[in-house]
């Protein structure tokens, strides 16, 4: 678990580090906002809470890579700030849209895995390097279509289903990949530590 050890005080208060914790304060004033809305402009300002999260999302990113200040503190706050925001999305969504608790599912479930698979990597020092395409891809996708349902509370089920159809689809898309990457990296670890072994019973 040495990763976990790996920043110091100063990380804390990174311009980055505080972006994030920004986007954490902004997850209770959207679920108020959302669940308090009755008229189409209040559902634009809920919506607008989640954007103004995505562009502190952006930011916090791109100001970490510009200016090279990049920590082991923001890797792991940055991606705990994204799911406790697409959690709270999806969670205020279910009450009102049929069928969402499906989508609701699949996101715990995928979330589960990866907290598990994460952990189990990390006991081994090992973690993925960064955010894949695929889940860039699937983050997008789940954005774009969990503002269009906050905005718009009155649209078609039709066409409520088909967004949610898209969304489920790439979500489990970017599941199954993440699967697959780290069943790999448990494969490397485990030829790794075989190869060990036999190196031991070598000079033994």
């Amino acid at each position: 678990m040495k990763i976990l050890t790996r920043f110091t005080k100063k990380d804390l208060w990174s311009i980055p580090n505080i972006l994030c914790y920004i986007r954490f304060l902004l997850i209770p004033v959207f679920v108020m906002q959302y669940i308090r809305a009755q008229q189409p402009r209040e559902y634009f300002q809920a919506a607008a809470v989640v954007l103004a999260s995505g562009l502190t999302d952006f930011l916090d990113g791109f100001i970490a890579r510009t200016f090279n200040m990049v920590t082991e503190f923001g890797k792991l706050i940055d991606p705990l700030a994204d799911k406790a925001t697409q959690a709270a999305l999806i969670f205020v969504l279910v009450v009102k849209i049929k069928w969402m608790f499906l989508l609701l599912i699949l996101f715990v479930a995928m979330q589960l895995f990866m907290l598990i698979a994460g952990l189990a990597m990390l006991k081994k020092d090992r973690r993925l390097d960064g955010s894949k395409w695929f889940g860039k891809v699937s983050t997008t996708v789940f954005y774009a279509v969990m503002l269009v349902l906050v905005a718009l509370p009155n649209l078609d089920q039709t066409i409520v289903n088909i967004l949610m159809i898209i969304c489920g689809a790439f979500l489990a898309l970017s599941f199954a990949l993440y699967a697959r990457e780290y069943f790999r990296m448990y494969r490397e670890v485990k030829r790794e530590e075989s190869n060990n072994v036999g190196m031991v019973n070598t000079h033994s």
